[in-house]
């Protein structure tokens, strides 16, 4: 949950560095530091922001064309100077940079005091460094030596770089169950976490394995090998992220930009994949598991947080479309609870980032139990892509706010193709109802283009009423009780205001206990199935004093009539509700937590990639 950078080659290395941090501080903001060889080792950290230790370094010297960088998500130690990465060695030779965490750093380090070694902070991290020095010096071993037997001891997740003032032209980086990746430019490398910071520089990457150790020396070719000695040939790809993508094109935040992007985020997932005058949608990932899928008894879908609610609209999607058996389940309590997998089962992992430290270890064990598993991710070449049988990518481009939008309506798209798919090859979806729900899934972008421009001042208005609310409740049935628990979400991320998402026929069960005029109360009450239902529901808020705001289908006149306030949704198919009535409760989470002073595009205590456990 923290951010990687370095580079070595014939530039100033400081500018990369510090560039490539603040485009990773998306990743981790407690704290940031950087480490330049120039004939000797100068490590420079500070708490804060990157911004903090650019006003730092100002005054220090920068000079170097190597060099190392570090954005931390505290773990092991609270955010301060100390804990700040890069973290030296105890003869001040080596320094490395960390994303993970070392499971076992208590033993190791017990050992290591036990051999004389002192420690300066609270980090598992500045147990590796001196790990490493302790294996390089009794060996007299490389480096790249030294890093390899070191990891063999080392229990845990990690993306490492290390950089040793005895060997000036050298790199060496690892990693296991942490994303880590290698760009390949003109006489230069750099090393992230993500090709972010990388795809100013070069567009040739290399996307380490888990157990793979590189070996970057200036002037030379890049070699890899594995924990076991085994040389690996390096694998170029192409990124096809392009830099204005990183950049907030006059938005004030990453967020309300990404909110904005969605119309054609949208439909850039469905791209090349559906034909609405054709009638008919085609995912490559689904086509060699195809007869697999379509006879499977039951489908698992993984996930965490956002993507966790999306997986939630899935089994909707699966059980009406495609009347498929789905159960969804938390990744991160998944493997511990002894669970049921089949072979003839699916399990379907989703994550934006492709690293979610709990849905790799969830899908590890479904593979083990032989399942088929199937990847939705957003981040190409991420470690969920290469771990499962097959998947989709939802192709809406690097999302910077941490707070999720548009890739959980990319999600929903891909989840809502792949239900089309099945609901038609299973033969519950007949083929004029198949063509029509795809005509009308391919009008979605339009109509949330649409929605954005006729919601968007009135959104704000309504944040305006409530920016001062100490709690909120979000109620919603059928397709949209998970966008419930979603706006409630997205309003808890980045404004700091309890909220709670329920069915609305259990706010019977408890939270009507909580309602009174000061309880705002926003209801997802679109045309569909639950409607007449949902109408009952808000008149037993507002027979309680509740204030209501109601996202409803245009021309509810009904509802219109009992909610304090109405936001309107064009209308559309009910299994594709949720693509639009989620985007007014991200705008409104939006202006909510702007009005309340917060940090919108890095709310507190979260990372966008939780690649810790």
């Amino acid at each position: 949950m923290c951010g990687i950078v370095a580079y070595i080659g014939p530039r100033p290395a400081y500018p990369i560095l510090i560039k490539g941090l603040h485009r990773l501080e998306y990743r981790g903001y407690d704290s940031a530091g950087i480490a330049l060889q120039n004939g000797r080792l100068n490590i420079y950290k500070k708490k804060g922001k990157v911004s903090d230790l650019e006003e730092y370094a100002a005054q220090q010297d920068t000079s170097g064309n190597v060099g190392i960088g570090h954005t931390r998500w505290a773990t092991h130690g609270k955010p301060d100077d100390i804990n700040a990465h890069p973290h030296a060695s105890g003869n001040g030779r080596l320094v490395l940079v960390h994303n993970g965490i070392i499971e076992n750093y208590a033993v190791l380090k017990n050992a290591l005091i036990n051999h004389s070694h002192a420690f300066q902070s609270e980090t598992d991290t500045e147990v590796l460094v001196h790990l490493i020095e302790e294996i390089q010096e009794r060996g007299q071993l490389s480096l790249e030596d030294a890093v390899q037997q070191a990891l063999t001891q080392v229990q845990g997740a990690y993306a490492i770089v290390v950089m040793d003032r005895n060997d000036p032209d050298l790199l060496v980086a690892a990693r296991k169950s942490s994303p880590l990746v290698i760009g390949i430019g003109e006489d230069e490398f750099l090393i992230a976490s993500d090709a972010t910071p990388i795809v100013e520089h070069t567009k040739q990457v290399v996307y380490l394995d888990d157990e793979e150790v590189a070996v970057v020396r200036r002037n030379a070719p890049l070699r890899i090998r594995d924990l076991r000695n085994q040389e690996k040939d390096p694998i170029v790809q192409e990124i096809e992220l392009e830099i204005e993508q990183l950049e907030k094109g006059g938005y004030p935040h990453f967020m309300l930009k990404e909110i904005f992007e969605q119309p054609s985020t949208i439909a850039e997932c469905m791209r090349g994949r559906m034909n609405a005058e054709e009638g008919w949608v085609r995912l490559g990932g689904m086509e060699e598991y195809k007869k697999r899928m379509i006879n499977a008894q039951r489908m698992i879908i993984l996930g965490c947080g956002t993507s966790w609610h999306a997986g939630m609209i899935g089994e909707y999607l699966f059980e009406d479309l495609a009347r498929l058996p789905v159960e969804v389940e938390y990744a991160s309590e998944f493997r511990y609870r002894n669970p049921v997998v089949r072979e003839s089962d699916i399990v379907l992992a989703i994550s934006q980032s492709g690293e979610t430290a709990d849905t790799l270890a969830a899908l590890q064990l479904a593979k083990e139990y032989g399942a088929l598993t199937y990847g939705i991710v957003n981040v190409v070449g991420s470690s969920i892509a290469r771990a499962t049988d097959s998947g989709s990518y939802i192709h809406v481009g690097p999302e910077i706010g941490v707070a999720s939008t548009k890739a959980f309506t990319g999600q929903v798209t891909m989840l809502g193709m792949m239900a089309l798919i099945l609901g038609y090859e299973r033969g519950y979806l007949g083929k004029s109802q198949y063509q029509r729900l795809v005509q009308e899934l391919a009008l979605v972008p339009k109509k949330v283009e649409q929605l954005l421009y006729q919601c968007h001042d009135q959104v704000k208005y309504i944040a305006g009423e409530f920016k001062n609310a100490a709690n909120a409740l979000y109620l919603g049935r059928g397709y949209n009780f998970p966008i419930a628990l979603e706006g409630a979400l997205k309003l808890k991320e980045i404004s700091y205001v309890h909220a709670e998402g329920y069915p609305a026929a259990e706010m019977k069960h408890g939270p009507i206990a909580l309602i009174d005029e000061n309880m705002p109360v926003f209801v997802i009450a679109t045309n569909g199935s639950t409607h007449d239902k949902i109408v009952s529901n808000i008149q037993e808020v507002k027979s309680r004093g509740g204030i209501v705001t109601a996202v409803v289908t245009e021309g509810d006149e009904l509802i219109k009539g009992m909610a304090d306030y109405v936001i309107e949704i064009p209308a559309t198919e009910e299994p594709f509700t949720p693509l639009l009535s989620v985007v007014p409760l991200q705008l409104l989470a939006y202006y909510i937590a702007v009005m309340r002073g917060c940090n919108v595009d890095q709310p507190r205590n979260l990372a966008k990639s939780v690649t810790v456990e």
